[in-house]
């Protein structure tokens, strides 16, 4: 089995091919540029380098959310793509889930927490009995109070990894009152090569949609819905 994965649902922007329990290349970047300049550039790039026929995959992995509105349309779009022209199935995978992955045989709880703003992280809490991947609590938005106090209801220790950690470390430090730790740098974000693995467990599982039904899951409305249902609101008070 060979997939192509993609992730561009937040800072980082990433492409993969893994073909049955090999990564065959990554292309991962996280700088200053928009997903819409580097991602077809960084794909492009990647199959040349490994020479790989994209139909000799069987299958496209995308991480389907949560998160960057504009990130997830650009990997949505992408993977639909790509699947319509080469007539490929769809992996969808969780955004939080691939990242809980990062960590594979990590025996505490893992916490991915993603920035979504407004004192919020996109989180989900996981763990791994032997090979199994255990979904505890499943990925949402969620305050990053409720979620301490939650981490501490279970009074397990735990380990935390996304592009949440630098914005909420030090509430973290404050509010936790179990035995935690941070990722370190070389898993504590976004891979494509995370989104294929699961894609293959997906494929083993039958999990396969076609590029017409795929659709991100944005978890919450974005912040151009939120503030026009605010002023809406707003303006119904107001008669």
């Amino acid at each position: 089995m060979k997939i192509l994965a993609i992730d561009s649902s937040g800072l980082v922007a990433s492409v993969a091919v893994v073909e049955d329990e090999i990564l065959l290349a990554e292309f991962t970047i996280d700088y200053k540029k928009t997903h819409s300049q580097t991602l077809l550039p960084m794909l492009d790039q990647m199959t040349k380098m490994i020479e790989l026929d994209l139909n000799s995959i069987d299958a496209i992995a995308v991480a389907g959310g949560p998160g960057s509105f504009t990130g997830l349309r650009i990997g949505s779009a992408t993977a639909k793509g790509l699947g319509l022209a080469l007539d490929k199935p769809l992996l969808h995978i969780p955004t939080v889930d691939a990242l809980a992955y990062n960590l594979y045989g990590v025996e505490t709880l893992i916490c991915p927490i993603m920035d979504a703003r407004r004192n919020q992280v996109y989180t989900g809490v996981y763990r791994f009995e032997g090979d199994q991947f255990c979904t505890i609590k499943e990925q949402e938005p969620m305050a990053i109070e409720k979620l301490a106090e939650l981490l501490n209801d279970r009074g397990e220790a735990v380990v935390f990894l996304g592009d949440g950690v630098p914005v909420y470390r030090e509430a973290l430090k404050g509010l936790l009152k179990v035995p935690y730790r941070f990722a370190p740098a070389h898993v504590n974000r976004q891979r494509a090569a995370a989104v294929a693995a699961l894609g293959l467990l997906y494929a083993a599982a039958g999990k396969f949609e076609t590029a017409t039904e795929h659709c991100p899951d944005y978890l919450r409305l974005s912040q151009a819905e939120r503030e026009r249902a605010e002023r809406e609101a707003a303006q119904k008070g107001e008669h």
